[in-house]
Formats: C-alpha cells, sequence, structure tokens
C-alpha cells in the first residue's frame, strides 16, 4: 500500500482492493479460455472488513466459483501477509469470442 493505492488519511483505498480482485480474476479467466475467447470483467462486488496502512503489504487469492461456456464467477479475498482478512470480493467475467 502506497501514495497510489490509499486514501488520504493513509489507509488502502476500496478502489484499489476492487481492481486487484477484478485483475486477478481476469488473469485467471483468460488462462482458461479457448483458443478465440477472451474474458471481460462485468461486475464486481466487494466487502471491506480491516484497514491496512501505508507500508502495509496485501495478497490476493482467488477461487474460481463457476465455469460456464460463458461465465465464469470468482471469489477473491484479500488478506495481510498474517493471514487478516481485509476484503472479499466476487467478479464476474462474461467468456467472449473474438471476431
Amino acid at each position: 500500500v502506497d501514495h497510489r493505492t490509499s486514501q488520504p488519511f493513509g489507509m488502502l483505498n476500496g478502489g484499489a482492493s476492487l481492481a486487484l480482485a477484478e485483475i486477478v480474476a481476469g488473469h485467471g479467466s483468460m488462462s482458461l479460455c479457448r483458443e478465440g475467447e477472451y474474458a471481460c470483467g462485468v461486475q464486481v462486488s466487494g466487502n471491506h472488513l480491516s484497514a491496512v496502512p501505508v507500508g502495509g503489504k496485501v495478497f490476493a487469492t482467488g477461487k474460481l466459483i463457476h465455469r460456464g461456456r460463458s461465465s465464469h464467477i470468482w471469489n477473491i479475498d484479500i488478506t495481510t501477509p498474517q493471514g487478516q482478512l481485509v476484503s472479499t470480493v466476487r467478479v464476474v467475467n462474461f467468456i467472449l469470442k473474438k471476431k
């Protein structure tokens, strides 16, 4: 967590947490796509449970909840190095065909 990802009062910004979760889910879905497909994020919803100050670190771990032909649903947990849950985020990706 640094000045780019913090709120004015020095804590991890919730929007940065959502962006991190969407990146993790996007990479996860892209690794599952077949040739000629790509993943597109369509919904992100999160709950922020604890604060992380500037200088702190977080880790994001994704778990695939649903793998369909046209959508993937991911749950992303963001934690501190000590394992404290910071945010839990649900991401839905549509799987689209390249034209």
